[in-house]
């Protein structure tokens, strides 16, 4: 089996004040606008399929997600991925959904994924099984992802399982979560960013944001909470193929906010395509101005290729080198 093996998700001593020897929580510490992508799992126990996707984001991103199981469709696991993708040598955020295991299978993946070396995790609560390829099947929901962050900061940060028994050696993990700054109610929406960061998130990935004035009235009243220095916030982006493709996806999938004019623009575009990589690449140049915003996360279902290009049209990676550090990380050697 042919393994690349790129350094890029090697283990680092937990400093002081991290939770963590992980690269994401170092760069993000660093203040470095941080990038991260989702990697799709294939539908295929090949593991040179991962590769070749990890492969493509790599380059571009300080971590990649492992989605676990999105929209209640079945492909290969997160653990899997991650499993892959730390053999690689990449670095990976294991996505756990509470839909599909019990707070005894979860604490087990917990501990399973940190002695592997897994650093990040982002808790979510799940899809919903009708809106999935095997609507069938039996929900869990044992925990949803507040109750989970708060399970796994106990297992981190007490030593212990929920049971209250003894946790030898706990999982170093940096805690994430979901957040949606574009579902209505709006003023509702950092209040409960707040929940999640007193459970126990230290960085959230946005919903698609393709309303940059909902997103600074969102991340204004953040600022207001003092929540950005509580919790590091990567805006989600992603780009649209067509303006009719963003009229389903609008009409379809829950908390995804597309305004008219975006599909207005797409509508009048002579390659709508090549259109809605420019509104993304315009989307990660506004949002990097935000105050408060630490990051982008890139997300196009099995379009690697093309998230690896948006990134690199956008600019954000120009004063960083081959191995993503910037000229000062490389010189102190602080990413090594």
């Amino acid at each position: 089996m042919n393994v690349p093996n790129h350094g890029a998700g090697s283990s680092y001593p937990v400093l002081d004040g991290h939770s963590s020897g992980g690269r994401l929580e170092r760069v993000l510490r660093s203040g470095r606008f941080t990038i991260t992508a989702e990697l799709n799992p294939p539908d295929s126990a090949d593991p040179q399929e991962t590769y070749r996707r990890a492969l493509v984001l790599s380059k571009v991103c300080d971590a990649i997600n492992a989605t676990d199981a999105s929209g209640a469709n079945c492909h290969m696991s997160s653990l899997g991925i991650c499993a892959l993708l730390i053999q690689a040598g990449y670095s990976p955020v294991l996505q756990i959904s509470c839909r599909d295991r019990n707070r005894i299978a979860i604490q087990g993946d917990v501990l399973g994924a940190a002695a592997m070396g897994v650093h990040n995790i982002l808790c979510l609560t799940g899809d919903s099984v009708e809106s999935g390829d095997h609507p069938e099947a039996k929900p869990v929901f044992d925990l949803d992802s507040i109750s989970l962050l708060r399970t796994i900061r106990r297992m981190r940060d007490e030593r212990q399982f929920l049971s209250g028994r003894k946790i030898t050696v706990p999982p170093r993990v940096f805690l994430g979560a979901a957040a949606n700054p574009f579902a209505p109610p709006h003023d509702w929406r950092p209040l409960r960013l707040a929940k999640k960061i007193e459970a126990g998130a230290q960085f959230v990935q946005t919903q698609y944001c393709y309303d940059i004035p909902l997103l600074e009235q969102y991340m204004a009243r953040v600022r207001d909470l003092g929540l950005d220095k509580k919790c590091f916030i990567l805006v989600g982006v992603g780009p649209l193929a067509s303006a009719r493709a963003a009229r389903w996806i609008r009409a379809n999938v829950p908390g995804v906010h597309i305004p008219d004019a975006v599909i207005a623009r797409l509508a009048g575009a002579s390659d709508q395509k090549q259109e809605g990589k420019k509104l993304c690449i315009e989307l990660i140049q506004q949002i990097r101005g935000i105050p408060g915003v630490a990051g982008v996360h890139v997300m196009a279902y099995r379009q690697e290729e093309l998230v690896s290009e948006i990134i690199l049209s956008s600019g954000v990676l120009k004063h960083r080198d081959r191995n993503g550090k910037t000229r000062r990380e490389a010189k102190e050697g602080a990413l090594t």
